[in-house]
């Protein structure tokens, strides 16, 4: 099945594209997605439990099941900031 996915922030410059087209078997799970990202994007590494992972907007678990052409959101972990 085809899912579409979405890279944002250091994940779309280390990927060098915000956008991909990813092919998964039927069945697969955020968790399979996340995998196959890190798979095709090394530099992106990390650990796959920090990674914050929205579905068609929603963000869900790393064991939800996907379905053809959901469109799958990778979001880095958000640090930094400054106190007033």
């Amino acid at each position: 099945m085809l899912v579409r996915v979405k890279l944002f922030a250091s994940y779309k410059e280390k990927a060098g594209t915000a956008d991909i087209e990813m092919s998964l078997p039927t069945g697969a799970t955020v968790s399979d997605a996340a995998s196959e990202l890190l798979r095709l994007h090394p530099a992106i590494a990390g650990d796959k439990s920090r990674l914050m992972i929205a579905v068609n907007e929603e963000y869900q678990e790393h064991d939800y099941s996907l379905r053809e052409n959901d469109e799958v959101a990778f979001i880095p972990p958000v640090s930094g900031g400054a106190l007033p």
